[in-house]
């Protein structure tokens, strides 16, 4: 091929860098002369030297002696006023068109299709219907191309296709802001006009992103070099963009490293954090996974899934982050999404940990000394903060006095310290299948602060004497001291009360004080709530198949209800005493519902009634200054007491009323009260959306592992519409919507699992008719 007139008249005066110039594959040769350390897009001085001084005395001098535009360089006005020829569509004709957003191809015409479209064949030989509008460039003086030719115009085009062209072309345009048409540009650069160099310089051009902006097409394209400054941001975004593009290839390269190990060989979690570019890429795949991330980290993971061949979904960014073992198979992903604080701060462990060295008891001197009660502490099995136990006895005149010992935490604290403050920005202890959460550091909240069975422990210890109606007759509240005697789980302490023991007769004593209780707030209105619930505990939650241990708790279990009533009474008596002294505390009132207890007396008692009665119930209210009415409890007040080591508003009850106890005024006022709820509710609402999810995950989780055909004992708890029914599966304790053939509320049914899927939350099952189970 020639080299242009213009480079030929040049190179007398040029070195042989500038020769290159205009050779065949001119520009990257000249580039790739630059100096060492100078980039080929920045190498300015270089070709600014006798390179370019020759070429702007060449082009000035062709302009002089130009026979015709059709050689020269025009103006971008002359251009715009000048008469551009249109191209029609025609057969034989070699094209680029775009096949999608991302992909344009060569093509040949074959024949038109319909009034405007038209089939050709691309360069991957596959015949397609495009319309005028996909066109990008027809290439000029291809009349009756053979498109089997194409991937040889391909390769050749591959020798002249050097992007450093630009760079040199723009500096001699820039310099009297002149635009060229394509086939212009081809004839400066290549010397030619011809078929292959114009599509190359079309290549380039349409390309570009740095130094040529299209400006007009009116049959041709017309290219106009952009401003320096806008060159210099554009030059700098690009090699910002291609430094980001060689950082995800990098990390696509370790993600799909380790998404080829096997399971027990996969790269650790912390592995992933440790270099701050790794960290935020993994980090927005995280974020886009619980749906909970930023502009830049959904453009950042949208690009990683891309490149992994992923659909660009957050259930894809999941699936990606366990197979390359960054989350585990059962991960749960609303301790994200809900930015659950699950460690502490160094400063507030090392305020706990000075707590447990050094915490003597401002209290001592007032302590009731009760350690010679028998006590017993009922809970689940797992439970990890024991905050109350109870004590009876019959008294002289034959009335039963009950003591419910709370564990007393605030021995260890002072309203507004540092670990007071954690506990109410927390609210709450986190209870979920695979974890405890506390509401204090671990050490503190699970031994120092808790009963201990055997061990003198300080509490606050609640009295009440009953009436024989089971109505309070007298109460105290007092500092105590409490060496509890039984650390019972409910399944042991039922089993107790059926041996009917006579060396438990205190034991007895408490379960005669729960049912006048129970008695006598069914007398006051109260409403029957209890249900069957599930609980589960997963030994081992990192393996892809851990141990779940499910338990099916009834609550109208002896135990549960003995418990149960005692805690109410705690609470009634707390609110007595926070009215008779006029202190501010968290009432907790509910108001009585306007259908009458009665209404659903129809209904069996149990799963079904409690379900009817809840439907039913208006919402709760609070007050700071005064009890309230708890209409479903059935009783004239109510404080939340029991749990101060767990539940934050409990401790908030505690320091009103020990401080009371001391014969100081309340560090809180009603104002101080309400608010700090508040607060604490908000994180409350967090656990308890956090614990219901997780539970649910995994009661589907122990029904997917169950034998297909598995048969479940259900009950109706209602219906929704027609035959479209709520169910109690009665063995695992969870809820299930089907259509049932007969039978009416509180009526059993047998159901099959059709499917379930519980990353999903997807539960299908079906009804069994009673012939197919025969």
């Amino acid at each position: 091929m020639r080299p242009s007139p213009m480079a030929a008249r040049a190179a007398s005066g040029c070195s042989s860098a500038a020769l290159a110039f205009f050779r065949l594959r001119p520009l990257a040769r000249a580039a790739r002369l630059a100096p060492a350390g100078r980039s080929a897009f920045g190498a300015t001085a270089a070709c600014r030297g006798r390179l370019v001084d020759s070429v702007l005395q060449e082009l000035r001098s062709r302009r002089r002696v130009r026979v015709s535009a059709r050689t020269g360089l025009q103006g971008t006005k002359e251009l715009s006023d000048s008469k551009i020829e249109k191209r029609t569509i025609q057969k034989g004709l070699l094209l680029e068109f775009h096949k999608d957003s991302e992909r344009s191809l060569l093509a040949v015409v074959e024949r038109p299709d319909g009034k405007k479209n038209w089939v050709v064949t691309d360069q991957n030989g596959i015949l397609s219907s495009i319309k005028p509008q996909q066109v990008t460039y027809v290439v000029p003086g291809t009349m009756d191309f053979d498109c089997s030719r194409i991937a040889e115009f391909l390769e050749k085009a591959q020798d002249l296709l050097d992007p450093t062209i630009l760079e040199c072309a723009w500096m001699e345009l820039s310099e009297k802001d002149k635009s060229v048409t394509v086939e212009e540009f081809a004839d400066i650069v290549y010397g030619s006009k011809e078929s292959l160099e114009s599509y190359c310089a079309h290549f380039l051009l349409s390309r570009d992103i740095v130094y040529f902006v299209k400006v007009e097409s009116r049959g041709s394209s017309i290219y106009q070099p952009r401003p320096s400054s806008q060159v210099d941001e554009l030059l700098r975004r690009k090699l910002a963009k291609e430094a980001a593009d060689k950082e995800l290839e990098e990390f696509v390269h370790l993600l799909k490293s380790a998404k080829a190990l096997p399971l027990g060989s996969k790269p650790p979690k912390n592995s992933w954090l440790m270099e701050e570019k790794v960290k935020q890429k993994i980090e927005s795949l995280q974020a886009y996974a619980v749906d909970a991330c930023n502009d830049e980290q959904r453009r950042m993971a949208g690009n990683i899934l891309k490149a992994m061949g992923f659909a660009r979904t957050s259930s894809a960014a999941l699936k990606l982050l366990i197979n390359v073992g960054y989350f585990p198979v059962h991960v749960n992903l609303d301790l994200f999404r809900y930015d659950v604080q699950t460690t502490y701060t160094e400063k507030v462990l090392s305020v706990a940990e000075e707590l447990l060295v050094d915490c003597p008891d401002s209290d001592k001197h007032v302590r009731k000394d009760l350690s010679n009660l028998r006590v017993y502490a009922i809970d689940v099995d797992e439970a990890d903060e024991l905050d109350d136990a109870l004590s009876a006895t019959r008294l002289p005149d034959g009335r039963i006095k009950v003591w419910i010992h709370v564990a007393d935490p605030t021995c260890f604290l002072q309203p507004r310290s540092i670990l007071d403050r954690e506990a109410m920005h927390r609210g709450t202890s986190i209870f979920l299948p695979t974890a405890t959460f506390p509401m204090f550091p671990e050490r503190l909240a699970m031994n120092a602060m808790s009963l201990q069975q055997g061990t003198d422990c300080r509490s606050v210890s609640v009295s009440v004497i009953l009436h024989p109606d089971g109505s309070i007759a007298e109460y105290s509240i007092e500092n105590s001291v409490i060496k509890p005697t039984y650390m019972l789980t409910y399944e042991g302490a039922t089993e107790l009360l059926y041996m009917n023991l006579e060396e438990e007769e205190d034991l007895r004593i408490l379960q005669e004080a729960a049912s006048l209780r129970a008695q006598w707030r069914r007398s006051q209105g109260s409403i029957d709530t209890a249900m069957i619930e599930p609980r589960i505990k997963v030994a081992n939650p990192d393996d892809p198949e851990p141990n779940i241990n499910l338990y099916v708790e009834d609550q109208t279990n002896p135990a549960m209800q003995l418990v149960s009533e005692m805690m109410i009474l705690c609470g009634e008596a707390v609110a007595a005493f926070g009215s008779d002294n006029n202190i501010p505390l968290p009432y907790r009132g509910h108001p009585q519902s306007n259908t009458a207890v009665s209404a659903f007396a129809y209904l069996p008692e149990g799963p079904a009634r409690s379900v009817a009665n809840i439907s039913v119930l208006r919402a709760a209210e609070m007050d700071f200054r005064k009890p309230v009415a708890h209409g479903v409890l059935g009783i004239p007040g109510y404080v939340q007491f029991t749990s101060p080591i767990r539940r934050y508003v409990d401790l908030l009850a505690h320091y009103q009323v020990k401080a009371f106890l001391r014969g100081e005024s309340p560090p809180y006022s009603a104002g101080d009260l309400e608010g700090m709820t508040f607060i604490a509710s908000m994180h409350v609402k967090v656990a308890r959306k956090l614990h219901s999810n997780s539970l649910r995950y995994w009661l589907l989780e122990y029904l997917r592992r169950q034998p297909k055909g598995r048969k479940y004992r259900a009950l109706v708890l209602k219906f929704i519409k027609d035959r479209m029914a709520t169910l109690l599966l009665v063995d695992v304790g969870i809820q299930v919507t089907t259509v049932v053939a007969a039978g009416k509320v509180g009526d059993e049914a047998s159901v099959v699992v059709e499917m379930v899927r519980p990353r999903d939350d997807i539960l299908s099952v079906m009804e069994i008719a009673q012939d197919m189970e025969e």
